[in-house]
Parts: C-alpha cells; sequence; structure tokens
C-alpha cells in the first residue's frame, strides 16, 4: 500500500515537462557536438543517433509519489537526470519549482578524491545548507550512515554499499522539496534499507514530492501513488501506479 501523503501538501505543479526529447549517439553514448547545438531542431538526426526520449509530457503536484517503470534503456534514468537538471533537453522544455535532491547514481554529485567529512559539508552546501545547518545535522548523517569509523577516508575508497549509505545520508537531510532516487537502494543491505524506507515516508508525510525509478514493484507500491510508464523512449501510460505495473508487465510477460 503507497505512503499516504500529509494533508497540507500543497496543490500547485511543482514540475511541467512539455515534450521533452533527448537525443544520444550510439558511439559510447556522446552528445552532439557543440556546433550542433544552433544548427536548429529540424536538423534530422545523424547515423547512429537514437532519441533517448521524445514527446514527453506530464506535470507533477507537489507531494506526489511517482513511481518510473520500464525496462533498462527505455529513458527512465535520463528523465531523472533532466528534472536534476544535470541533462539539457533537445527538444521541450522542464520546469521545476524549487530544488531537488538527488539520489541518481552511486558517486553522482559525490568527489572521490575528497573524504567523507568533505563530500558531507561540500553537498550540503551546494543545496543551500548554510554552514551552521550542515553543523546541526552533521551527526544524524553521519549516525545515519553509519560512516564514523570513515569521515576521514576519501569516498573512492568506499565500499559501494557504504557509498550508498553515505550519499542517501546526505541527501535525505536536504531542504529540497523534490526528492529523485534511481534504484539505488538495491546495494545496501536489508537492515540499512528499512531504515532508508522509513526516512523514505517520514519525506513523504512532510509533504515531499518524490520521482522513484525501481524494477522492485513491492518498493512502487509502497511508495508510489502514480506511475509514469515509458517504453522506447515514450510516455507509455501515466496514472495509478498498479496500472501502470500492470501495462507493463502485460507488455513484457510471455506469452
Amino acid at each position: 500500500m503507497a505512503t499516504e501523503h500529509t494533508e497540507h501538501a500543497e496543490h500547485a505543479d511543482i514540475i511541467v515537462a512539455d515534450g521533452l526529447g533527448v537525443r544520444f549517439r550510439r558511439n559510447r553514448g556522446a552528445r552532439r557536438s557543440f556546433k550542433d547545438l544552433f544548427a536548429g531542431k529540424q536538423r534530422r538526426s545523424r547515423a547512429g543517433e537514437f532519441w533517448a526520449l521524445r514527446n514527453v509530457s506530464f506535470s507533477v503536484r507537489a507531494g506526489e509519489a511517482i513511481g518510473v517503470v520500464g525496462r533498462n534503456g527505455q529513458g527512465k534514468s535520463t528523465l531523472l537526470k533532466l528534472v536534476a537538471g544535470v541533462l539539457l533537453a533537445d527538444e521541450g522544455s522542464v520546469q521545476v519549482q524549487g530544488g531537488v535532491a538527488p539520489l541518481i547514481e552511486l558517486t553522482g554529485g559525490f568527489a572521490g578524491d575528497l573524504t567523507v567529512r568533505d563530500n558531507i559539508h561540500l553537498t550540503a552546501g551546494m543545496h543551500g545548507l548554510s554552514r551552521s545547518q550542515i553543523a546541526d545535522r552533521f551527526d544524524e548523517i553521519v549516525e545515519f550512515a553509519e560512516a564514523k569509523d570513515v569521515l576521514d577516508t576519501p569516498f573512492k575508497h568506499l565500499s559501494s554499499g557504504m557509498k550508498v549509505r553515505v550519499a542517501f545520508s546526505v541527501v535525505s537531510q536536504l531542504d529540497e522539496p523534490v526528492w529523485l532516487v534511481d534504484e539505488l537502494l538495491a546495494v545496501g543491505d536489508k537492515a540499512f534499507r528499512l531504515k532508508c524506507y522509513r526516512r523514505i515516508e517520514d519525506l513523504l508525510r512532510k509533504g515531499k514530492t518524490l520521482f522513484l525509478v525501481s524494477h522492485n514493484e513491492r518498493d512502487l507500491r509502497r511508495f508510489c501513488t502514480r506511475g509514469l510508464y515509458l517504453d522506447a523512449g515514450a510516455l507509455k501510460f501515466d496514472g495509478p501506479i498498479d496500472e501502470a505495473l500492470a501495462r507493463y508487465n502485460a507488455d513484457h510477460t510471455p506469452a
């Protein structure tokens, strides 16, 4: 059962996507050249180019929890990067009212050569927390991540599981209204996942807006009330999460 949202969540649209399109090249996923950016939107695709997303439109109200559904390579992570502002659209636009707290890639936003301590200060500061706010939340971040013994260890030397702990702990302490999560909880151990689940539920009760990319249907049903089903870069369905999952399974279950 999806978590109930706070009754005090605002009803205004916090995210509006209009005709989003992103084009990549197949040779190592390279984007178009700088020159191509000024060639106009009507320029024909070059050989080897493909649309990772195209003609994707939707709006999200503050406090909604959205599950993004689809097979690998269908544009789910690309969509989150567009919402986060770390990827620019070739067509259309996406507008976000307020900042985003991204947990999109395992090491995304964290500097490998800096210590865990420095990364906490850097990431929190980049998302608008003052020094005093970081100081007030520092101990809770470290305790949640169980990272006391690795505070002075370079981030790149952490295990994958510990990187997830630190990243999740920092991002979940940010004040941003939109929260983006891309399948990362699959890396952590069971006990830590349960802590993360409780933190996500708490954030939803506080009216945060959640975008969750996951192949775990139990997690999607637990947190999300609405689903965006992407297939071949197109938005195939936008509606209740149970129906989004049903359509996805019907399309991809062997006869």
